[in-house]
């Protein structure tokens, strides 16, 4: 469980999108306060997520091949051959989305216009939802009468929030460099977004589909 959880959280962690967006939040007036409202609806979206989990299974995981333990391995498997059909239809299309407008421009003034309350709503609708939810179905074998289970799942979220946490301590304490350096991680990340989002995707589903195959069958 816990290498499964600390690869989805990396994954989340470097997803372009939300990167993008949060670099425009902390680019705007007020950005600090934005940013920080931005992580904690973040965050609370991933406690919440994980204390419905958690209620469900009542902190104890299912007995191998019992049906909750079958089907939180099915709903991964699907998340896996999702994602793998994400980063192929991407591939395919990427001629398509490489003509789409960046985020600029027009986008810029909107988030010159950002308020607390519309940064704590961009935070839930920015998560990359297919893979909180392949964490959501792995946290479903955690043991909750073990330490480490409090570890592994207070890790998980860390590692998921690690690059915007970055990126509000830097613009926090260094923010005449940070205004500079975030504008270049904002121009590379939208140039390279669908080699991220294909590369990110497919390693991911891979690894989930394998995984769980092997323990389907196992």
């Amino acid at each position: 469980m816990v290498l499964d959880l600390m690869l989805i959280g990396l994954a989340i962690a470097a997803d372009p999108l939300p990167l993008t967006a949060f670099v425009l939040v902390l680019s705007a007036p007020r950005g600090i306060w934005n940013g920080l409202v931005f992580l904690l609806a973040w965050l609370a979206s991933f406690v919440a997520v994980l204390a419905a989990v958690l209620l469900t299974t009542g902190g104890e995981p299912p007995a191998p091949k019992s049906p909750p333990s079958t089907a939180s391995l099915a709903v991964r498997l699907a998340i896996g051959v999702g994602l793998v059909w994400y980063a192929e239809h991407r591939h395919r299309s990427g001629h398509r989305s490489r003509r789409r407008p960046k985020p600029s421009g027009g986008m810029m003034t909107r988030f010159d216009r950002i308020s607390l309350w519309t940064a704590a709503g961009l935070a839930p609708l920015l998560q990359p939802w297919g893979l909180a939810a392949a964490g959501a179905a792995t946290v479903v074998h955690a043991d909750l009468s073990h330490t480490a289970s409090y570890v592994a799942l207070a890790g998980y979220c860390l590692l998921a929030t690690s690059s915007l946490l970055a990126m509000e301590i830097y613009a926090t304490f260094a923010p005449d460099s940070a205004r500079a350096r975030l504008g270049q991680l904002r121009t590379w990340m939208q140039a390279h977004q669908d080699q991220a989002l294909i590369g990110g995707s497919l390693l991911l589903g891979l690894y989930l589909v394998g995984r769980s195959i092997y323990q389907l069958t196992s």
